[in-house]
């Protein structure tokens, strides 16, 4: 459970991290945030549900779980999850995909950090035995 926690810790710092440095990465979690938000906004106004039940949805829709406990009930609600679906889906790998790619440049330069400070700790033992 603990490793859970650090690794947790690790992503969000990541997250964090990259969403002031990187454009590409704010943009697609600001788009995922801005959809998210107006997706529950929406199903909370129209189909009626509480806000965590729309929440729910919209993130069940978004990462293509759809368990199907939920369910539009009203012909607008009905084609705006149609729209949502297929502007969440995408956005919701293209956000995976980008912060996987992050999370693997950074245990790359992790990697050659450890490398280089290795290295030069071994030359050093080696030019005191000489």
């Amino acid at each position: 459970m603990i490793s859970f926690f650090i690794n947790l810790y690790h992503l969000l710092k990541t997250v964090v991290v990259k969403i002031k440095n990187d454009g590409n990465f704010k943009l697609l979690f600001f788009v995922l945030v801005i959809l998210l938000i107006g997706a529950t906004f929406f199903y909370t106004q129209i189909e009626d549900w509480t806000t965590i039940d729309a929440f729910y949805f919209s993130v069940m829709t978004m990462s293509t779980v759809g368990y199907g406990d939920l369910v539009p009930t009203t012909t607008i609600g009905k084609i705006f999850t149609i729209i949502y679906t297929f502007l969440s889906i995408g956005t919701f790998v293209a956000f995976t995909a980008k912060t996987v790619e992050i999370i693997i440049e950074n245990n790359q330069i992790d990697k050659f950090k450890f490398r280089k400070f290795f290295n030069q700790h071994k030359r050093k033992n080696e030019n005191r035995r000489s």
